[in-house]
């Protein structure tokens, strides 16, 4: 019999996956419980095994493509003694695409729904991701009337915007007609290599167009002499070699930065569009923009203000392995109310972080390098920072982003009390 194995509900709020990579191919016998496909959603990538043992029959969404949840992903043929069912008839009018790996005659049909369908069953089932739906909202479109040209009918985020600069479903220009800028086409040049563009590094570019969309960045900058920060976590580590632990500059960073939260806790917010409230966050989980293979992923240090530095060391260890490994959880990378970006030695003088949405700040951490600077009247050689803060305007002004960093900058350069909470 033909089991048809739908994409199940995989996290709170996911309505949808992108099939990253699948784990198997058509005719390929399965055990339960083997890897079948990894799922990318908003919040994490899965690997979803298989339900039953069979043999693999159809899969019906590409890589790259959008699967909503509780649409049939893939079917498998059980040898359970019962004849096998037929293969399900898609609707008329739905369109066909092929499997990975298949031709375009044996091509599986889509199970998306169509345009011709009502808008009480595409509201459900519309195909967008949370982001389009979120720039939806933002410019107050119902996204049951766009009209999408991505894969199966999915809407875009520049779907959304060409539809509020066209008006009603159906008038939206087709790709070559929007208006410049909205999307583009990229003539090729002999010796010129095409690399897809899908998985993490899409959900990031959809994301941060978002982020930038929306919030009215602008960046503040500040020095830091890092002199005795330097000679602080020289002390630390001395203090705890016997145990074989090694801090680095980072949770010292996290510790000064959770203080100044406390102390402007509009920087820990979130803005509330359709309340008309801005939200304080109670907690402090700090996400840290890593740079991995497939892009910047933000694991998060959950209630960062409870940990002492060795626990924030451990912590950032834990999630740094899991993120390298492809195994950090969804909680490991959702639920940040502030972000903190650094690139380590090689963070640069200074950069304008993108903020990461919908937090109404980022702090960008950058290089500790021996400058001359003003010691009372006498010029020195420091080991001076810059840090760079990146702030939504709409919720914040200069004069508050220039008081946090103060903050963080009061607290690194006469570090003892962060050597209180060593751990």
């Amino acid at each position: 019999m033909t089991y048809e194995f739908k994409l199940p509900d995989i996290g709170e709020g996911v309505v949808e996956g992108e099939v990253v990579r699948w784990l198997v191919n058509e005719g390929d016998v399965v055990r339960e419980d083997q890897p079948l496909v990894e799922i990318m959603t908003d919040k994490a990538t899965v690997e979803i095994p298989a339900p039953r043992a069979g043999t693999i029959g159809k899969r019906l969404y590409a890589e790259g493509q959008i699967c909503p949840v509780g649409k049939v992903l893939i079917t498998i043929e059980i040898d359970d003694g019962k004849p096998a069912a037929p293969p399900p008839v898609p609707s008329p009018g739905v369109p066909a695409f092929p499997a990975a790996g298949a031709s375009a005659a044996g091509a599986a049909p889509s199970v998306a729904p169509t345009k011709s369908e009502g808008n009480e069953s595409r509201d459900v089932t519309v195909l967008a991701t949370p982001a389009t739906r979120q720039v939806a909202r933002d410019l107050n479109i119902d996204i049951r009337q766009v009209v999408g040209t991505g894969p199966s009918g999915r809407i875009t985020s520049d779907d959304v915007r060409a539809h509020q600069l066209h008006g009603p479903a159906g008038s939206a220009p087709r790709p070559a007609e929007r208006p410049a800028g909205v999307a583009t086409a990229t003539a090729v040049e002999p010796g010129d290599v095409r690399l897809p563009f899908r998985g993490v590094r899409k959900k990031i570019a959809e994301r941060l167009v978002h982020a930038k969309n929306v919030a009215a960045h602008v960046t503040y900058v500040e020095e830091i002499d890092c002199t005795d920060l330097v000679q602080a976590r020289a002390v630390a580590n001395a203090r705890l070699a016997a145990r074989g632990v090694k801090l680095s500059y980072l949770p010292f960073i996290i510790k000064a930065t959770v203080g100044a939260l406390r102390q402007f806790p509009q920087m820990n917010a979130t803005l509330d569009e359709a309340a008309g409230e801005i939200v304080q966050r109670h907690a402090h989980h700090i996400g840290l923009a890593t740079a991995t293979d497939s892009g910047l992923i933000v694991p998060v240090i959950r209630d960062a203000g409870d940990k002492s530095l060795v626990g924030l060391a451990a912590e950032i260890d834990r999630l740094a392995e899991a993120t390298r490994t492809g195994k950090a959880t969804r909680d490991d990378l959702s639920g940040s109310t502030f972000t903190i970006s650094s690139l380590g030695s090689l963070g640069g003088l200074m950069a304008t972080s993108i903020i990461n949405f919908p937090e109404v700040a980022i702090l960008g951490v950058h290089k500790i390098a021996k400058r001359p600077a003003a010691v009372g009247d006498q010029i020195a050689l420091r080991d001076m920072m810059n840090l760079s803060v990146s702030v939504d305007h709409r919720v914040l002004d200069g004069y508050d982003a220039a008081r946090f960093v103060a903050a963080i900058k009061a607290a690194l350069e006469q570090p003892d009390s962060l050597l209180n909470d060593l751990g």
